[in-house]
């Protein structure tokens, strides 16, 4: 995934930060913006925007990085306590991180030497929003429920 793949969502006022700084991501199914995935069908802009987000979690790396976050006591954790529970190099741990941060998914502080993560759990509630059937809603035919 290239750098140039991830914008962070939030930016649509023009300024950099945390899709929980801006209130909005553009992401289809947020209160303030559209519906969810199973009520209608996404637009080209809001199916382009949603897939630089899963495409973020679509690796398993970053998968267990954003889990491992996200399941924290406290809520945040050292990248000093991240890199140790993978078989790669440290530079390739962040590079990771940095690709969660960029869909807006994670947000981090340097704190002397360290970086520490926390969760932006407004992403991941639209994210919950996005994908959940509305209450009441029948489930297609042939479809578990």
């Amino acid at each position: 995934m290239s750098n140039q793949d991830l914008v962070l969502l939030d930016q649509t006022d023009g300024t950099a930060g945390t899709a929980a700084a801006s209130g909005t991501t553009g992401i289809p199914g947020s209160a303030d913006c559209c519906p969810g995935l199973l009520t209608a069908p996404l637009d080209e802009d809001q199916a382009a925007e949603l897939a630089k987000v899963f495409k973020a979690l679509g690796d398993p790396v970053r998968l267990r990085l954003l889990s491992m976050i996200a399941s924290r006591a406290g809520g945040e954790v050292c990248v000093c306590d991240l890199t140790p529970a993978f078989d790669l190099s440290q530079p390739t741990v962040s590079h990771h991180l940095k690709l969660l941060r960029q869909a807006g998914l994670i947000d981090c502080e340097r704190r002397g030497t360290w970086v520490y993560y926390w969760l932006v759990p407004e992403m991941t509630d639209r994210l919950a929003a996005i994908l959940t059937r509305p209450t009441g809603a029948p489930a297609p035919d042939g479809a578990a429920s």
